[in-house]
C-alpha cells in the first residue's frame, strides 16, 4: 500500500458541500492500494502511520508520532498514487488494485484505524472528494 502522509494545522474532506471529515492538528493521509496488497499491508501501513516520527519534540526536533501527540488523522483514498508515470503523456493505472480491491482494503485500513485511534476520520471511496488542509511545516512523506 502507498501512503502520502502531511502534517497539518488543519484539514478537512468535503462530498457535495457536506463535511464527512475534519481534524485539527494531525496527519492527513492520501491512501492507494495496489496489485498484491492485502490486510497484512494495511496493518503494517498502520503501524507506521501511527508511529511515524514527524512532529517536533521540545527541541524542535521529529521525534514525536502521531500516537505520542495523540492527533487527527484523517484517511483519504486517493488510487492515482498508484499511476505508472514512466512514459507517454498519460498515465496508466494498472498498478492499482481493481475498484473493489481497493475499496474492501481501505475499508478495512479505515475500522482498523478507528479502533486503535479514536481521533480518525475518512474521505470516501470512489466519491469526488475536495480536499482541504494547512499544511504544517510543510513536512510530506511517501511510506510504501
Amino acid at each position: 500500500m502507498i501512503a502520502l502522509l502531511q502534517r497539518v494545522s488543519q484539514a478537512r474532506v468535503d462530498i457535495a458541500g457536506e463535511t464527512v471529515g475534519q481534524i485539527g492538528h494531525g496527519l492527513l493521509v492520501l491512501v492507494c492500494a495496489e496489485r498484491g496488497d492485502d490486510e497484512s499491508s494495511a496493518d503494517r501501513l498502520l503501524e507506521r502511520l501511527l508511529n511515524y516520527r514527524v512532529f517536533s519534540d521540545a527541541l524542535g526536533k521529529m521525534n514525536l508520532s502521531l500516537r505520542d501527540i495523540g492527533g487527527g488523522l484523517l484517511l483519504v483514498p486517493q488510487f492515482t498514487l498508484a499511476a505508472d508515470t514512466t512514459s507517454g503523456s498519460r498515465p496508466s493505472f494498472t498498478p492499482a488494485a481493481p475498484p473493489e480491491e481497493g475499496r474492501r482494503l481501505f475499508d478495512y485500513l479505515a475500522v482498523r484505524a478507528g479502533e486503535i485511534h479514536a481521533d480518525t476520520v475518512c474521505g470516501r471511496f470512489g466519491a469526488d472528494m475536495q480536499v482541504s488542509l494547512t499544511n504544517d511545516g510543510p513536512v510530506t512523506f511517501w511510506l510504501r
